[in-house]
């Protein structure tokens, strides 16, 4: 199961970087051929799950997420959200932690355990590649300021 870290800085004050990365139709907006759909009744909390459904046509896979953390920053302590993948296809879990900057801005941590059913460990490298570059691309365009 590859491990993705990814750690990105902005200026954005950690509650707004917090409103945007745990704004999950955005996510799917900003991963190619992918659209989020969530199943639970707003706000976000322990229990909500969500679906990013990526694909063309027929040829579709369904990611189902649950988060099973949820702890927005509040008062200078940072915000951990988890999530738990229940997927056919994709399983694993997900972190996103968003830590306030002594002097403003705030440091945003992802980390991913992934694994595709059906793909072995050789196929790992590859994996943690694509993860690394999409969720970077993604995380960056969701904390645009």
């Amino acid at each position: 199961m590859p491990g993705i870290r990814i750690v990105h800085r902005t200026p954005l004050p950690a509650a707004e970087a917090w409103l945007r990365l745990t704004d999950w139709e955005r996510h799917g907006a900003q991963v190619p051929l992918t659209r989020t759909v969530v199943e639970t009744a707003p706000p976000t909390h322990v229990g909500t799950r969500f679906t990013a459904r990526t694909g063309v046509g027929r040829i579709t896979f369904d990611d189902p997420m649950e988060v099973v953390v949820w702890q927005p920053p509040a008062g200078g302590s940072a915000g951990l959200v988890r999530l738990v993948k229940h997927g056919r296809v994709v399983l694993g879990w997900a972190e996103i932690e968003v830590r306030p900057l002594r002097g403003g801005g705030c440091e945003v941590r992802w980390r991913e355990e992934l694994r595709v059913r059906g793909l072995g460990r050789p196929s790992d490298p590859v994996l943690a590649a694509a993860g690394r570059f999409l969720f970077g691309r993604a995380l960056a365009r969701l904390l645009t300021p």
